[in-house]
This record gives C-alpha cells, sequence and structure tokens, in this order.
C-alpha cells in the first residue's frame, strides 16, 4: 500500500506547479488550465485523506466529485468568457485586457 505521505507530496508539487502557472503565465488559457491543475491537487487530497481516515463513509468522495463539478463549470464558463474577450479586444494576454478602459 502507498503511504499517504506520497500523495500528498504529489498533489503538493501539483498544486505548486499551479500556482507557478497562475502567477507566470500571460495566456489566460493557459492561467485556467493551471487553476484546474490546482483543483485536482485538492482532488488527490480529498481522496488520499479519505482513504486513510475513514474510508468507511463517502465524504471524500462526496467532496471530490463536488470540486470535480465545480471545475467543470468553472472551465465552461471562463473559457467563453475568455472567446468573448478574444472577439472583442482580439487577444488573450492577461496583461492586456483591462475591461474598464475602451
Amino acid at each position: 500500500m502507498i503511504p499517504l505521505h506520497w500523495y500528498l507530496l504529489v498533489a503538493a508539487g501539483m498544486f505548486a506547479l499551479g500556482v507557478y502557472g497562475v502567477l507566470a503565465r500571460r495566456n489566460m488559457v493557459a492561467i485556467i488550465m493551471s487553476i484546474e491543475l490546482m483543483l485536482n491537487a485538492v482532488n488527490i487530497n480529498l481522496v488520499a485523506f479519505w482513504r486513510y481516515m475513514a474510508p468507511e463513509n463517502l465524504n471524500g468522495q462526496a467532496f471530490a466529485i463536488f470540486v470535480f463539478t465545480v471545475a467543470a463549470a468553472e472551465a465552461a464558463v471562463g473559457l467563453a468568457l475568455i472567446i468573448s474577450i478574444y472577439r472583442a479586444r482580439e487577444t488573450v494576454v492577461a496583461k492586456e485586457i483591462d475591461m474598464l478602459k475602451w
């Protein structure tokens, strides 16, 4: 059986890569992908803690499914906003998008 701390290390690495992607990338699509990576790291933590702490309850799996649905909604809405901004501004670079100035 794989120890819990291995799952936590993988999730921490994934979350760190996601934070780096959000802070370092200029492309809005890459930023949304980095946010999805962070949400998947959270799901690894939820399922790992569920497996090692209370496998008789389904709390960890229920929270993971909830995070999956929120991530899917976030991706759909985020990509729709990016497409709308691209049609109006013809750019997806985060620093060039200042919607308060026309």
